[in-house]
């Protein structure tokens, strides 16, 4: 017999977090499955709608000036990126027509945020306003976003308070004073310095950052001195580091810490850091681990856990069975080794693109290995990359071609399947990665597909 449900979202991400929450308040009964964790924990925590109009061909021919008059351009002549951007809903319509914020359109992206804002409540910011935030990243680069934690917020670049960096001499993929010099460098409005501080050797060299949040939380004692204590002690010394135009030595206001700064109680060590150090305390968000990630996936999984959305890790679909009119009745879930069928009156999937192994590809091509849904690409391996590497790659924008509606469509433009939708990453259409928009388009996708999972599975 098969485990049944109306709507069964595969995936484990943003994407298939969306669609399962909107397809549950649609009043249908929701199941995810998913093969592995979440990449909700390797991420930022930043949720970006647009933040750059990518690069695109230019509609016409070059007509003035030899010796390139009458001429197509050649991809590296195209104009750069355009940003970043204030208002990522107003570039929508810039954006080629197969992207997948065109197919579903802005208000999607609206709703999907909306959702978002509700899911996330006090831990976020940003949802007064349609404009991008500027949040310093890891890197030292300054990211347009559309919503950020709220242990992040004292450190917009927006913002024009002198500020100090902190780094921690044991984690040397950190450096502090790098981060400063970059951002300076990225013209941000506000006197920056950096400073390694001598705190996290109180703990083993591997040492995880979610051990030395877990320090913080509870206020450990690090060589007989409270956790929180000793931190603000190791980083006083180098409030007055900023220095301004004029040459002159300032003290800092705000202080920037990488993502540590506790887990469950980081407000509690955010508020006790900045009253000892009497200064504003912000988190920059780091590379994964990510705590920030790692929150938000603990609070969209209790979101799940209250809308009745039942769900299960670890377990990959391998197998597909449709009925006589081509619709899928069943999916096969591999459950340690024996294969187990989980119907359904309508599927959603959310499995990710080609990082995050929804899309497999070889020699052969780019597939889709859970429907076996069509792929759009060049026939031409060659036409799937080019040279710059950093340039517009074809192959960033495979994926599965969706309708308006959400529904998963075949080669010809048709649906794959009449109760098959697609969200997120395993969507084409989109360079995410250049456009700033991974979050955005899961919102957007997900809460159409599951919206529409919903009412295919209750019609």
């Amino acid at each position: 017999m098969a485990i049944d449900s109306d709507v069964l979202v595969v995936g484990g991400g943003m994407a298939a977090i969306t669609a399962a929450i909107a397809a549950a308040r649609e009043g249908a009964d929701v199941r995810l499955v998913s093969h592995k964790a979440s990449t909700l924990r390797q991420a930022s925590g930043l949720i970006d709608a647009l933040g750059y109009v990518p690069a695109t061909e230019p509609a016409k021919p070059l007509r003035e000036g030899p010796p390139t008059a009458g001429r197509e351009l050649d991809r590296d002549e195209w104009p750069d990126p355009e940003g970043p951007l204030a208002d990522p809903f107003e570039a929508v319509d810039r954006l080629p027509e197969s992207h997948p914020y065109r197919t579903v359109g802005a208000d999607a992206l609206r709703e999907g945020l909306d959702l978002f804002d509700d899911l996330a409540g006090d831990a976020y910011r940003g949802s007064h306003t349609d404009n991008n935030a500027l949040l310093p990243t890891f890197g030292g680069s300054v990211k347009p976003t559309a919503r950020y934690p709220a242990a992040a917020e004292a450190g917009l670049a927006s913002d024009d308070r002198p500020a100090l960096i902190v780094g921690f001499r044991s984690l040397t993929e950190y450096d502090a004073r790098a981060f400063a010099g970059r951002l300076e460098a990225a013209g941000v409005p506000f006197d920056v310095a950096g400073a390694e501080v001598e705190f996290a050797e109180a703990f083993r060299a591997d040492t995880k950052v979610t051990r030395i949040a877990k320090a913080l939380d509870h206020d450990e004692a690090i060589d007989g001195v409270p956790a929180r204590e000793a931190l603000a002690k190791a980083v006083a010394p180098h409030l007055h580091d900023a220095v301004d135009e004029a040459g002159g030595v300032e003290r800092v206001e705000r202080v920037g810490f990488p993502a540590f700064l506790g887990d469950d109680r980081g407000d509690a060590v955010r508020a006790e850091l900045a009253d000892r150090l009497g200064a504003d305390v912000f988190e920059i968000p780091m590379g994964p681990p990510s705590l920030p990630g790692l929150r938000l996936e603990d609070r969209l999984y209790d979101a799940l856990d209250d809308e009745g959305v039942r769900f299960e890790t670890g377990n990959p679909v391998v197998g597909v069975e449709t009925e006589a009119d081509g619709a899928v009745e069943t999916v096969a879930v591999d459950r340690k080794g024996r294969e187990t069928p989980y119907g359904a009156d309508a599927f959603v999937l959310a499995t990710g693109g080609l990082v995050g192994k929804g899309l497999d590809s070889d020699r052969e091509g780019v597939s889709e290995p859970v429907f076996g849904l069509h792929v759009e690409q060049p026939a031409d391996r060659y036409e799937w990359f080019v040279d710059d590497a950093f340039g517009d790659q074809p192959y960033a924008r495979f994926g599965v071609r969706i309708g308006e509606d959400g529904r998963a469509l075949d080669a010809d433009g048709d649906a794959a399947y009449e109760n098959v939708f697609a969200a997120g990453g395993i969507v084409g259409g989109a360079d995410a990665a250049r456009e700033k928009s991974a979050s955005g388009v899961s919102l957007a996708t997900g809460i159409v597909a599951g919206r529409q999972a919903a009412t295919e599975a209750t019609k």
